[in-house]
């Protein structure tokens, strides 16, 4: 089948996007699906979720992988003005060029039922509308055929019933139906660099803004309309927006610095300030404006969810204030770093807390956030331990059940499920918080290790790779940087892991399990004695560490997972960490 649209053809059988003059126009695999996508669907709204799902079917993956396709396949329409694919209010897009269908059905058996031929190749039987020359196929036309595909389907159904389990408490009705979502307009980037390529730097910087703004399904973004808009288009209503996000974007020596800021159109007050630098001798562009976009989005992502969802009820003002506030301000700042003798009277300030304002979710998500600190330390005893973890579960449940859409509180639970082992359960409520928030590194490496222990490398190691394009929060890059390490390493490559576990390292040693893993991969790698070297580094940090305690976890993990984390494991015990 061919689809035809502005010159353009698009040979499904083939596979082959033809350009104006015939010539075939190279894409990669995924961009056309995407392509192919968009064209099988004129004027309508193909949400973010609903490309990536079908692009990369039981994949997560980032939405910079979306994007990118996005962009390819306007540079080879040559859509510089993003006027055949739109980005539509509310996140997704829309492909507005008219499109033509042709195909080259063979005629039909006489056994055969001539709509199951015309279905089976992409078409529609039904009268075409005079706008349109042939129907063009719906959405079942592309999704994968149903031979071989059974399991894969049978898994979708089961890990949606899982995970509407899961987010069971994010479905509040009033929430969902009652509340408008705000309205935020990315305005364009004011280039003040003085540099030639800063115009182009500040309109990809502020596309990609408005893409990461549009994934965020709590708001209805709108971004300016081009200088060069058609009088039609111009005279057209636009959404009056509640936010506006306003920048400028400086060369300043080797760094490209971008400053925004979060306003309240109403009353002008600026609601939030974001600054990011990056490296301008970074020798890709586009990933300097990944992290340049990523770095802001962050900041302003949080602060505009943390201005939807905050309560204004009497109640809720009362639970922020008081003793209850100085507690959670106490303990969250010393929530890394606290030591074990801090840890009891932390837990005590925060239960006394909570038991005076037991509605007060900020208290709920950080006595649950030290205890899961708690377990993770073996600062409980086994019974003790048990009870930690019901109470952080049923105040998690809880706080969610009261603000369904708060970042904070996904990203507690995100954390809590991942801790305790329920994986398929984490990547529903991780995938929950990205949606909010789809710069969220943290996020993005709890998906990542969701992926590790459903032996799913290959996704953790995209997944984490994601979070350090965007590095974002920066303080936690330690974390997805030991990811990619480890994920290298369950896929046996330890010359790839070397690199970044050593730069993790560098940033901080942690609790000595880095060491652990680098030597590992020093052992794998042939190099017998810097592995030693990082036993003793991981023993001195981790005193009494053994093999059976660094085994695999065995609960919920796939047999993958576990006999890859085995070798490793074995590994260790040959450079010199104690069997038992």
């Amino acid at each position: 089948m061919i689809l035809r649209f502005a010159g353009f053809e698009l040979d499904q059988q083939h596979a082959e996007l033809r350009g104006p003059d015939g010539a075939p126009v190279k894409l990669r695999p995924k961009t056309f699906e995407m392509l192919r996508l968009l064209v099988a669907n004129p004027g309508r709204v193909l949400s973010k979720q609903e490309l990536m799902e079908a692009v990369w079917p039981d994949i997560h993956v980032g939405e910079d992988s979306l994007f990118q396709c996005i962009r390819e396949i306007r540079s080879a329409l040559g859509d510089d003005r993003r006027q055949t694919i739109k980005l539509a209010s509310g996140g997704g897009y829309i492909f507005t060029a008219d499109v033509a269908a042709a195909a080259d059905v063979p005629a039909p058996s006489p056994d055969v039922d001539p709509s199951e031929t015309a279905t089976a190749a992409g078409l529609d039987l039904g009268s075409p509308s005079p706008a349109q020359p042939a129907t063009v196929p719906a959405r079942s036309s592309w999704l994968p055929a149903l031979g071989g595909r059974m399991a894969v389907i049978a898994v979708a159904g089961l890990c949606a019933i899982v995970g509407l389990a899961a987010a069971a408490p994010l479905l509040r009705s009033d929430l969902i139906f009652k509340r408008t979502p705000p309205v935020v307009a990315v305005m364009a980037l004011t280039d003040a660099s003085d540099d030639p390529i800063g115009p182009m730097m500040a309109t990809e910087i502020a596309g990609r803004l408005t893409d990461g703004f549009a994934r965020i399904n709590t708001i209805s973004v709108i971004a300016p309309r081009p200088a060069a808009a058609q009088p039609e288009q111009a005279a057209a209503p636009a959404a009056s927006p509640d936010f506006e996000i306003r920048g400028e974007l400086q060369r300043s020596g080797p760094s490209w610095t971008l400053r925004t800021r979060l306003i309240q159109t109403a009353t002008g007050k600026v609601e939030a300030v974001a600054v990011i630098s990056v490296d301008a001798d970074e020798r890709d562009p586009r990933l300097q404006q990944t992290r340049l976009a990523a770095g802001v989005g962050d900041v302003l992502a949080r602060r505009l969810n943390e201005l939807t969802e905050a309560g204004t009820s009497p109640a809720d003002l009362s639970a922020r204030a008081g003793g209850a506030k100085v507690a959670i301000e106490q303990a969250t700042a010393s929530i890394n770093s606290v030591t074990q003798e801090r840890f009891g009277m932390a837990q005590t300030m925060l239960q006394n807390a909570l038991a005076e304002q037991p509605d007060n979710v900020d208290a709920a998500v950080a006595l649950a956030a030290l205890q899961m600190r708690g377990i993770q330390m073996v600062w409980y005893n086994p019974d003790a331990a048990a009870a930690a973890e019901a109470q952080a579960a049923a105040n998690l449940e809880r706080a969610l059940r009261a603000k369904p859409n708060s970042i904070a509180v996904l990203e507690t639970y995100c954390r809590f499920l991942s801790a305790t082992n329920r994986f398929v359960e984490s990547l529903v409520i991780c995938a929950r918080t990205l949606s909010l928030d789809p710069w969220d590194g943290l996020a993005l490496y709890l998906v990542g290790l969701g992926q590790l222990h459903l032996g799913r490398f290959e996704d953790a190691l995209a997944t984490f790779q994601q979070a350090d394009r965007y590095d974002t929060p920066a303080v936690s890059r330690w974390t997805w940087l030991l990811g990619v390490g480890w994920a290298y390493m369950m896929m046996d490559r330890a010359d790839d892991a070397l690199p970044w576990l050593q730069r993790s390292i560098a940033i901080t040693a942690a609790s000595g399990r880095p060491y652990l893993l680098l030597a590992a991969t020093y052992q794998r790698a042939g190099q017998t004695e810097e592995a030693k070297a990082a036993i003793q580094k991981g023993l001195k940090l981790r005193p009494g560490t053994t093999a059976l305690n660094v085994a695999p976890p065995m609960k919920n993990t796939s047999p993958v997972y576990r006999e890859a984390a085995g070798r490793i494991v074995q590994l260790m015990v040959d450079a010199g960490l104690p069997a038992q």
